[in-house]
């Protein structure tokens, strides 16, 4: 939540607000949401597509080195 505050705040410049008055204050806020939304969507892989796989973690690989046994929920799918 902190980062999505964030990126309104310094990377589409919602400190400040472009037009008077609380409605229009709020048709911007709206459209830009709209805007970050789509922007957000338009960086996924398509649907049929998997994800890449996450590379191990450093305690992954330390694991694997030293042939110690993880349990499933922290293999990664690439390893």
């Amino acid at each position: 939540m902190e980062g999505t505050v964030n990126e309104f705040a310094h990377g589409h410049g919602m400190r400040r607000c472009r037009y008077r008055g609380q409605d229009k204050a709020h048709l911007q806020h709206v459209l830009t949401a709209i805007a970050v939304n789509i922007e957000r969507l338009s960086g996924l892989p398509p649907t049929g597509e998997a994800p890449p796989p996450r590379r191990p973690t450093a305690f992954q690989n330390f694991l694997d080195q030293h042939n110690i046994h993880r349990t499933k929920s922290c293999r990664s799918s690439g390893g």
